[in-house]
């Protein structure tokens, strides 16, 4: 799946001379948290979040220290000023966009939003802007994924499980000892930690024909 087939076409955008606080409205009125900001040629020049305008002399706000706890310079704090009470969007606007080609893997695209810490990523055509996706597109995708395909039967089930335990979750399960009985999974034996025992029940239960999932394992010891 590539960014092109969960991006959402109908963009509302803005101009980097449109006020704040009709990009505020724009944001309320469509129920969305960032618009991508396109100058008069047609090109994007940024994004503006809600992010963006949390640190605005009307809340009060614009003298809090950034999150990451460091101490601002003088050029910080002028370009903080300048945030935190212009009312053109260009002065608040993240400049520095990551954006996306229409083909790019969807893994990609949420490798990079956790990558960066971003809620939006602008999806383009060469130069032109044709979409964007958001962390709700995402969630979409999540919500609409279906079981994995594998063969009927217990053995079936049983080799799907190993192949995705050694070669998706990267758990060689020496130790691990693996029953499939009318769809029901059997874990037993030992594992090396808690996070391959969540693997194991995860995998399994990700698999289709899967009835139920039973964990007898234990830790190996440290």
């Amino acid at each position: 799946m590539n960014a092109k087939d969960v991006m959402r076409v109908n963009v509302f955008t803005v101009s980097p001379d449109h006020s704040v606080t009709h990009a505020a409205q724009i944001m309320l009125d469509q129920s969305i948290s960032g618009l991508p900001v396109v100058d008069d040629d047609g090109r994007l020049v940024g994004i503006v979040t809600e992010g963006d305008l949390m640190r605005r002399s009307e809340f009060g706000t614009q003298g809090h220290s950034p999150a990451d706890g460091q101490v601002n310079t003088s050029e910080d704090k002028t370009l903080a000023y300048v945030k935190s009470h212009s009312w053109k969007v260009a002065d608040v606007m993240t400049s520095d966009l990551v954006k996306v080609d229409e083909e790019t893997p969807l893994a990609r695209v949420a490798a990079l939003m956790v990558e960066r810490g971003i809620k939006h990523v602008p999806v383009m055509r060469g130069e032109h802007l044709v979409g964007v996706i958001s962390r709700t597109d995402l969630l979409r995708v999540l919500v609409a994924a279906k079981f994995d395909d594998t063969a009927s039967g217990d053995d079936a089930i049983r080799r799907s499980i190993l192949t995705r335990l050694r070669e998706d979750a990267g758990v060689k399960g020496d130790q691990l000892i693996l029953t499939v009985s009318d769809g029901l999974v059997h874990f037993s034996g030992v594992v090396a930690s808690q996070s391959e025992r969540d693997a194991a029940r995860v995998v399994a239960e990700g698999v289709r024909g899967v009835k139920g999932v039973f964990d007898h394992l234990s830790l190996a010891q440290a």
